[in-house]
């Protein structure tokens, strides 16, 4: 065991040090790394000294380390298993809306994660031309535009027509792009079913009326991001709701799904899923 949380200390130094140089020290939520290798380090040290001085540490520390350790290692374990499930989640043809999240943009362009995610949406509409997209981001501090008007610009460059495009550019968060884009959804469908022809008078007779279909609504973001959209999505009363993962930066995937790991305790603690 003592083997173990030494090299993986080693390893949360290594993979710090990879993503710094990579993407340099803004990358949000680095600091978990070093502080996993201070805990494991830590952690090696208790061991190494229990081993030799096995009588001077007490139960009273020694129980709750392990306790806590133990307990965060099956935590990460579950949810991770989730995201992944999430990010191998099969495309569904054919949807009525795709909402699209929006990702951070940079003076003059957008960035990677975002390009990803919507050249993942130019490929299905290309497949499926009658699918709406929610372009759903806001404006951030330190962006030049909204989110959603760089989206709309792409997709519009890149031949998706001007009338399956809608904009929600108010969002600052995933469960404000949900419900603020299925308030948009409604109002769509709203609008739908007023301008829907009047049906012809039928005759009397043995008939079987048909279930109106359900709209079926998609929400597109990165892989490791699936899980938790869909379940806000569900919150939010998207109950067949279908997710659209998005390649996501390879280097930086084990970084992100940690990071996405505490983003779903955090939403789970506060009701958004």
């Amino acid at each position: 065991m003592m083997w173990v949380t030494g090299i993986g200390a080693v390893v949360c130094l290594v993979y710090y040090g990879v993503i710094v140089c990579y993407s340099g020290f803004s990358t949000s939520f680095a600091w978990i790394w070093p502080l996993a290798a201070v805990f494991l380090l830590a952690l090696t040290a208790g061991m190494a000294y229990s081993r030799f001085y096995p009588k001077r540490i007490p139960l009273w520390l020694s129980v709750p380390a392990f306790t806590f350790l133990g307990a965060s290692v099956i935590i990460l374990c579950v949810v991770e298993v989730m995201v992944f499930l999430g990010a191998a989640s099969a495309n569904v043809p054919n949807l009525d809306y795709v909402i699209v999240l929006g990702a951070k943009v940079e003076e003059g362009r957008i960035s990677s994660s975002l390009q990803k995610r919507l050249d993942k949406a130019i490929e299905y509409s290309q497949r499926n031309p009658d699918t709406v997209w929610i372009l759903s981001g806001g404006q951030g501090r330190d962006e030049p535009a909204s989110e959603a008007q760089m989206m709309y610009e792409y997709m519009r460059y890149n031949g998706v027509p001007e009338k399956q495009l809608v904009m929600e550019d108010r969002s600052q968060s995933t469960a404000q792009n949900i419900s603020y884009s299925k308030e948009i959804i409604d109002r769509l469908e709203e609008e739908r079913g007023q301008h829907t022809s009047p049906q012809p008078d039928i005759p009397p007779g043995p008939y079987m009326m048909a279930e109106d279909k359900p709209i079926q609504i998609g929400v597109l973001t990165s892989n490791f991001h699936v899980f938790r959209a869909t379940q806000i999505a569900r919150r939010w009363g998207i109950h067949e709701v279908c997710g659209i993962g998005a390649p996501s930066d390879r280097i930086l995937f084990l970084h992100l799904c940690l990071r996405e790991c505490a983003a779903i305790l955090k939403d789970k603690l506060m009701g958004n899923m």
